[in-house]
């Protein structure tokens, strides 16, 4: 199947070059924010990727300033689906989210496992496999063995 380009689908899917950079914001600012010992920087991804979760591009800080940034890529760069990503951002954004909890309460390997399972993620998409695209296929062909929707 060939991949998919802006001029093909649907405008509102995600460039690939904007993927990649919010997968490499959250490996290297995790990663950071790890080898410093600062939980700050997990609030901030958090507060980064909090609206992207609620308003999806609109409220993607990382969508818009890739979209400055490769302004001259995204024409005819693969696109991925917007129901992806919004889906890794939320489950980002709730382990994050729980981090900053942990780390509120004292309980910082409990953030540090949350926050690194995060990099985890983002950096094994970055080789190719995309955790929350499988695990968004997994629960779409569960819902529809249980409800045929």
């Amino acid at each position: 199947m060939a991949a998919q380009t802006l001029e093909t689908t649907d405008c509102k899917d995600i460039p690939l070059p904007i993927v990649k950079l919010n997968r490499w914001t959250l490996v290297l600012g995790i990663t950071l924010a790890l080898v410093i010992q600062q939980p700050l920087i997990t609030t901030i991804l958090f507060a980064i990727l909090f609206p992207a979760t609620l308003f999806g591009q609109r409220g993607s800080l990382i969508f818009q300033t890739g979209k400055r940034i490769f302004a001259k890529q995204i024409p005819g760069a693969p696109l991925e689906d917007r129901r992806l990503q919004r889906f890794n951002n939320s489950i980002a954004t709730v382990l994050l989210g729980g981090a900053q909890i942990a780390f509120i309460f004292n309980a910082p390997i409990v953030g540090w496992v949350f926050s690194i399972m995060v990099a985890i993620a983002a950096g094994v998409a970055l080789l190719g496999f995309c955790v929350g695209c499988f695990l968004y296929f997994q629960f779409k062909i569960n819902r529809f063995r249980l409800f045929g929707q």
